[in-house]
């Protein structure tokens, strides 16, 4: 399974041109997962409640699904901890809980995040 963060998800509904939304458009659709942390996130850029609407109905099609669980939570803190022993500071919760569910149920991401990154080099994040 492929984990598209916001990072592209946003690009994508901004109709952006780069290597990442392109790899997007090429996925297998059944092959795409959407975790209700990136829907959150997709949707408070919304400008407008139509807009939100329409992007909501859009990701509904990959069957957005809760991710955090209170295993998965402490798995993020290790990793987190883990991450700062080495002198890296991921800025945002959201994406270090997006990376761990990754991490533990070996989907791959497709990003355009830095906060990634460390997670994939110390961590075994598999990166698209």
């Amino acid at each position: 399974m492929i984990v598209v963060d916001s990072s592209v998800w946003i690009g994508w509904f901004q109709r952006h041109d780069n290597e990442q939304i392109e790899k997007l458009r090429h996925a297998d659709p059944l092959r795409i997962f959407v975790p209700d942390l990136v829907l959150t996130e997709v949707l408070q850029g919304a400008r407008t409640d139509s807009d939100a609407r329409r992007i909501e109905r859009e990701l509904a099609i990959f069957g957005p699904s809760t991710i955090c669980s209170p295993t998965l939570a402490i798995k993020a803190a290790e990793n987190y901890r883990a991450l700062r022993r080495r002198g890296i500071t991921v800025r945002k919760t959201i994406d270090l809980i997006i990376g761990t569910f990754c991490i533990e149920n070996g989907f791959s991401l497709l990003h355009l995040d830095r906060d990634f990154r460390p997670m994939a080099e110390h961590l075994g994040l598999k990166l698209i």
